[in-house]
């Protein structure tokens, strides 16, 4: 179960769905000066823009519109969409002259559609979902501890997009001062409650379990809290992570049909990508060559899968090569003008994507950190070496979801953030959360954000 209301995503498929097609109709009703357009007219140009809404559902996906994050963003919805139909204008225009089979060139009617799509699109996302997608939120009691459940609480309580509302809170460090009949037992009979989020890992909620059992009959439902963080925040809550954890929802036994598609995935796409990233190369190295006549590459080793070394390759950024030893910001000081500009469009990292291709890295993994840092975050971070255990990759979830991701030296509390959405991949590394990776990916690399 969870708790994030993932239905408001698909009601927002089928609404952007529906304004699509009415907003192709009120195009050529405009376009033939007001007259009503017949169904053939209708079917003529339904055939060719049901292909680009299909099209336009990925820009759609890679602009964050389903994301669940960004369902109550209200204020940016216009910019966003109004990016997002730049990004689909140019898509029709390649695809009708790309396909002239199609026997239409609807260049006015496409100027109309894309403006009648983007005022329906605004509307409905910022009033139709309103209206369709309310419901009342299921009451909730939470009991669990720590940083993690306060942060649960606040993000739950004051972010509306939740299909829940926690009633009250309870911290099982106050255990020996909760008296169960009064401030768990009364307070879910008081206030409707029918969930409660319980954090099932900690020793000192074993006492209240005897005194909870008796309200499954009231048809209270009982969750395990660590769940509904790691839906509402997508990362894994360090709290639990313990040995048992590990045994029951880590492994690395192999997985023949993801392993196979995903080696297929990085050798396909990083050999296109490869070869399309060479026109880009005279550039960079007339640009290095210029700026202080250095080398043009640089190769550095990153700890890989099962703690083996790898050598990565990538577009000299630095005036001294340091083979990625110096850390802190002597090291952030020695970038050069061409290497900034290099870092802040990824450009540096394009040589990598032959890394991909030999099978030293993957396209999506966690991403690989230097020896010495790894050293030390061992000895700090508890079971850090675990994002070992697969093969790490250029881009990951912890890439497009961390908001303050560690950047120079070592950056102890932020790479336990960083290891936390790690250890979510880890646990559900599938195909397709690789394909929304890469798709998400795209949007990361154009808005020049992440790490």
């Amino acid at each position: 179960m969870t708790i994030s209301n993932k239905k408001e995503a698909v009601l927002l498929f089928v609404g952007d769905a529906f304004f699509y097609f009415l907003s192709l109709w009120f195009a050529l009703f405009l376009r033939a000066g007001g007259e009503v357009p017949g169904l053939e007219l209708y079917t003529i140009h339904l055939v060719p823009f049901s292909i680009l809404f299909a099209l336009w559902y990925v820009v759609y996906y890679i602009a964050g519109l389903y994301e669940k994050h960004t369902l109550i963003i209200t204020s940016q919805l216009p910019s966003v969409i109004f990016n997002a139909q730049i990004v689909n204008s140019v898509i029709a225009v390649v695809f009708f002259y790309a396909f002239p089979q199609f026997g239409i060139t609807p260049k006015t009617i496409l100027l109309i559609f894309v403006v009648v799509s983007f005022i329906l699109g605004v509307f409905w996302r910022v009033y139709g979902v309103k209206v369709f997608g309310s419901g009342i939120k299921e009451r909730a009691l939470l009991i669990g501890s720590g940083t993690e459940m306060k942060e649960l609480f606040e993000e739950v309580n004051h972010k509306g997009r939740y299909a829940v509302e926690f009633v009250s809170s309870i911290d099982v460090n106050d255990v020996a001062d909760v008296n169960v009949q009064e401030d768990i037992v009364q307070v879910i009979y008081k206030n409707d409650v029918k969930l409660v989020a319980i954090e099932f890992s900690n020793d000192k909620v074993r006492p209240l379990l005897p005194h909870l059992y008796n309200l499954m009959y009231s048809k209270v439902r009982f969750i395990d809290s660590h769940k509904i963080y790691e839906d509402v925040f997508n990362r894994i809550p360090l709290s639990l992570v313990t040995y048992s954890w590990f045994l029951e929802n880590i492994s690395v036994s192999p997985k023949f049909t993801y392993d196979f598609l995903k080696r297929v995935f990085d050798v396909v796409l990083s050999f296109i990508l490869g070869l399309i990233s060479l026109v880009v190369y005279p550039f960079v190295m007339v640009a290095i060559k210029l700026d202080d006549a250095g080398k043009y590459f640089i190769f550095q080793e990153r700890v890989g899968h099962n703690n083996k070394l790898v050598r990565i390759i990538k577009f000299r950024t630095m005036s001294v090569d340091d083979s990625g030893e110096g850390v802190g910001t002597e090291r952030k000081m020695k970038v050069t003008r061409v290497g900034r500009i290099l870092r802040a469009t990824r450009i540096d990292e394009l040589p990598q994507l032959w890394n991909v291709f030999f099978g030293d890295i993957s396209l999506i993994g966690p991403r690989p950190e230097l020896p010495n840092l790894v050293k030390l975050y061992e000895k700090e971070i508890s079971f850090y070496n675990v994002r070992h255990l697969i093969k790490p990759g250029l881009s990951g979830w912890a890439q497009l979801y961390q908001k303050d991701p560690p950047k120079f030296g070592t950056d102890y509390d932020q790479t336990k953030a960083k290891l936390s959405y790690d250890l979510f991949y880890i646990k559900n590394r599938s195909f397709w959360l690789d394909i929304k990776i890469a798709l998400k990916t795209v949007k990361t690399l154009l808005s020049r954000s992440g790490v």
